[in-house]
């Protein structure tokens, strides 16, 4: 799979990897959204392991543009579309609940103060709340999945308390959680969690993920996340 990406506009992460790897996706057939697609790298991620269509939405122009070149790249036109726009306005132009899945790499931070944002617009936009707060977020995916869809995002574990109460706030119930740790001896930096829309209360706390061994070699769980498993 080749994907076009720029440093200075937007360079996926491992957080984008390891959300379209822990995510539940419908096999064979359904809908799939995901939200702030950036380049697009999550819908193709998850084109390896879905027959199901992929919508991508994102609001910066040059950033659709390039999930598109993408789409094309690797002869996915069929299987996957981009949408530029903004996910708050997504429910009228797609509807309300129309998706199995909804997923996003969301902005991170709230960052009130100009000084605290990036020099870069493009990376101020991909990674602050400017167009979009957590909660608008929570709620476009609220909206545009089916009830009993189900509803991934990759954050930071500082905002875990908001995400558990914003997604009940929402009528999404938090399902499965899983943390990510640089090493074993550090403290969590990458936070995975689902829910399921009008879902019963039962959550349940996946084993840690460590990202990298005492010799800073990736785990061998985390090789198999990127590269795939050894035959």
């Amino acid at each position: 799979m080749r994907i076009i990406q720029s440093p200075e506009v937007f360079a996926f992460s491992l957080d984008a990897v390891l959300l379209a790897d822990f995510t539940y996706v419908p096999i064979k057939k359904g809908r799939i959204l995901d939200l702030c697609t950036g380049n697009g790298v999550i819908p193709l991620l998850i084109s390896r392991r879905s027959y199901a269509h992929i919508t991508g939405v994102e609001i910066q122009e040059r950033l659709y543009d390039m999930a598109v070149r993408n789409v094309e790249l690797n002869g996915l036109s069929e299987q996957i579309d981009m949408v530029h726009g903004d996910l708050k306005e997504m429910h009228e132009m797609l509807g309300n609940g129309g998706f199995d899945l909804v997923t996003c790499n969301p902005p991170y931070f709230t960052t009130p103060q100009k000084k605290e944002q990036n020099i870069n617009e493009y990376l101020t936009i991909a990674r602050h709340e400017i167009y979009c707060t957590l909660e608008d977020v929570v709620k476009s995916c609220s909206r545009l999945v089916r009830p009993g869809g189900k509803v991934a995002m990759v954050h930071r574990p500082g905002r875990l308390v908001d995400l558990l109460a914003l997604f009940r706030k929402y009528k999404i119930e938090p399902k499965k959680m899983r943390l990510v740790y640089p090493k074993a001896n550090k403290e969590a930096n990458i936070l995975l969690i689902e829910g399921i829309r009008d879902g019963k209360p039962d959550l349940k706390i996946l084993p840690p993920l460590y990202a990298f061994d005492e010799q800073d070699n990736y785990t061998k769980e985390l090789e198999e996340i990127l590269y795939g498993k050894e035959k």
